[in-house]
């Protein structure tokens, strides 16, 4: 059995990171989604958390868990037994995404590192983009699951300028 770990801020979830753990849950047996913990993040970890569980008990994805991630991503494979990690990749991410990989295979060899390329329609969409639309009061709800962009519309609203 392979499990894969899946592993970002996710601050917030995007449609773009929904379309890359349902592809990967087709591939893999298990796939946890590691939520990293962030002193950057606009979302707790318990809320991002909370926004992707929802996001994938909607699409009712049975063998997808969702972790909080504490440390690096390869000892959290390790200690989800995952031999795999899993990452969307869009052009300007390739650089940063290369050195990862290589610094990973480096700490952790028995981890491969899989990449899938961000679907064409989520190609221009991140989560930076995201929360800075938000900022300027855009609704973002074409880009994000269902009650994201109320979540972020009421974080942000919430956030002393």
């Amino acid at each position: 059995m392979t499990v894969a770990l899946y592993p970002g801020r996710f601050d917030p979830v995007t449609n773009g990171h929904l379309d890359i753990v349902e592809r990967a849950s087709r591939i893999f047996e298990t796939v946890v989604v590691g939520i990293a913990a962030s002193r950057s993040a606009i979302f707790t970890i318990d809320e991002r958390m909370e926004m992707f569980s929802r996001a994938v008990a909607e699409l009712a994805l049975h063998n997808v868990t969702i972790s909080a991630i504490e440390g690096l991503t390869v000892d959290e494979a390790r200690r989800q037994g995952a031999t795999v990690v899993v990452r969307g990749l869009r052009v300007a991410d390739f650089t940063y995404e290369f050195d990862m990989a290589l610094m990973n295979r480096n700490m952790a060899p028995d981890v491969e590192s899989v990449y899938m390329m961000t679907a064409l329609e989520h190609l221009f969409v991140s989560a930076t983009r995201i929360r800075e639309l938000a900022s300027f009061g855009r609704d973002v709800s074409a880009f994000v699951p269902a009650g994201v962009n109320e979540a972020i519309q009421r974080k942000i609203g919430a956030r002393p300028s």
